[in-house]
């Protein structure tokens, strides 16, 4: 563990700070939203006096709502949710900020939960969270501290899942604001934040051609639409397995092909697990699997493949092709490859959600931090949605930085939408 007179980190390498700095100013110019927040934040110190602790991505959009968070006072600390997803030069640049970051990129998973203890030593009393692994912890191990905690964000479908299990087993002690259901954030960020970024990663770590390809597409949440969005608007035919009727009918209707994934496994040429579940491809679909069949993981937890199972299988043995691309040789003429060992493709190969898409996610965790200081003590434990009134303000504000305008009732209007004697 690295020592400073000011704070605590633990990092790659404090050199690479200058990089990390211009790469935070450049996603800034895309996040004119918190920016604005930013700025009132910085008078308003609405977060003064708070310690807060944010588990997410370390990334330059990750970098800006930190800072925005420390201008409006908070006493901020950051760990990764994902081992693959840091990118060590900005966490270097915010511990120049004065912002403690516990984090490096490819870490073990010895030294990830050695990192999320790190943060939770902070003693925090605002979390932020990105699939509830801190949430977890201090409830599993750490039951002293939560009382001390006014309450917590989640920015994930996963993390939500599990907060919600926590609530309805009457264990979730403090109030959680559901920032991953905000229609700010699912429509944009889930949709076009994780179709675009997706197809980004798998497309730099191979260089393959999507066009003509057949691309199986595991789940059609808001982020399996985005990714069959863009894997199609690639020129890829695109298959979708789901569990859901409604959303299954959806694909359909949608234009897709609609199937079990036992059904797809041997017709797909790449792979793509976006669910939130567990061994989504399992070893019956491996061994279905056609020779050259590409995987990748757009769901939060690296649990959507079954890679245990995959390495079983790998009597062949298995090498590294490129960098994140690792071939298993099931058969002498069988190979299976995995991107990014089965973990968030787009983080572990890419460079995660473009910043424009994240202004928007980001500000929603901005003004829910600032909304459970507000209420601090009011607050019931249970998983909360993220006040409208905040929702609709965001997008307002993300019209205006496009400069798009739109129309408003008039008060003749107004009266027919809310009268029945119209």
């Amino acid at each position: 563990m690295v020592q400073t007179p000011a704070a605590r980190f633990d990092i790659k390498d404090i050199e690479l700070a200058p990089q990390g700095r211009q790469r935070i100013s450049w996603a800034a110019r895309e996040m004119p939203v918190l920016a604005l927040i930013r700025e009132r934040f910085a008078r308003e110190q609405p977060l003064k006096g708070y310690r807060l602790l944010a588990c997410a991505h370390i990334t330059t959009e990750t970098a800006n709502l930190a800072l925005t968070l420390q201008a409006g006072g908070a006493d901020a600390v950051l760990c990764a949710s994902n081992p693959l997803s840091t990118q060590d030069d900005v966490a270097a640049a915010l511990v120049e900020f004065g912002i403690p970051v516990f984090a490096i990129k490819g870490e073990d998973a010895a030294t990830y939960e050695r990192h999320i203890r790190a943060v939770i030593e902070h003693r925090p009393q605002i979390v932020i969270d990105d699939g509830a692994d801190v949430v977890t912890m201090l409830h599993q191990e750490y039951q002293e501290q939560l009382p001390q905690i006014i309450g917590g964000t989640e920015e994930t479908t996963t993390g939500l899942i599990r907060e919600r299990a926590m609530e309805a087993d009457g264990t979730l002690q403090y109030p959680i604001i559901a920032v991953n259901d905000a229609d700010t954030k699912h429509f944009f960020d889930n949709r076009y934040g994780t179709g675009q970024s997706t197809m980004d990663g798998i497309i730099r770590a191979t260089n393959i051609l999507i066009a003509g390809k057949i691309v199986v597409v595991a789940g059609y949440g808001w982020c399996g639409k985005g990714i069959a969005m863009r894997a199609a608007g690639l020129g890829a035919q695109v298959i979708v397995t789901e569990v859901d009727p409604i959303r299954a009918l959806e694909a359909a209707m949608d234009g897709y092909r609609v199937m079990p994934m036992a059904q797809a496994a041997p017709l797909g040429d790449i792979f793509i697990t976006a669910t939130g579940d567990i061994k989504v491809i399992d070893e019956h679909h491996l061994t279905a699997m056609r020779d050259g069949a590409i995987m990748a993981n757009s769901g939060h937890f690296d649990s959507e493949i079954n890679m245990r199972a995959l390495e079983g299988l790998a009597h062949e043995g298995r090498r590294t092709l490129r960098q994140f691309v690792e071939e298993f040789q099931i058969a002498p003429d069988k190979r299976l490859i995995v991107i990014g060992e089965g973990r968030l493709v787009n983080l572990a190969a890419a460079e995660g959600h473009p910043a424009s898409v994240m202004d928007m996610s980001f500000a929603n965790q901005a003004l829910a931090a600032e909304h459970l200081a507000l209420h601090a003590g009011e607050l019931e434990k249970r998983v909360y949605p993220m006040p409208e009134e905040i929702d609709r303000e965001i997008a307002r504000l993300k019209l205006h930085a496009m400069r798009i305008e739109i129309d408003t009732l008039t008060e003749e209007q107004r009266r027919y939408l809310t009268s029945w004697q119209h």
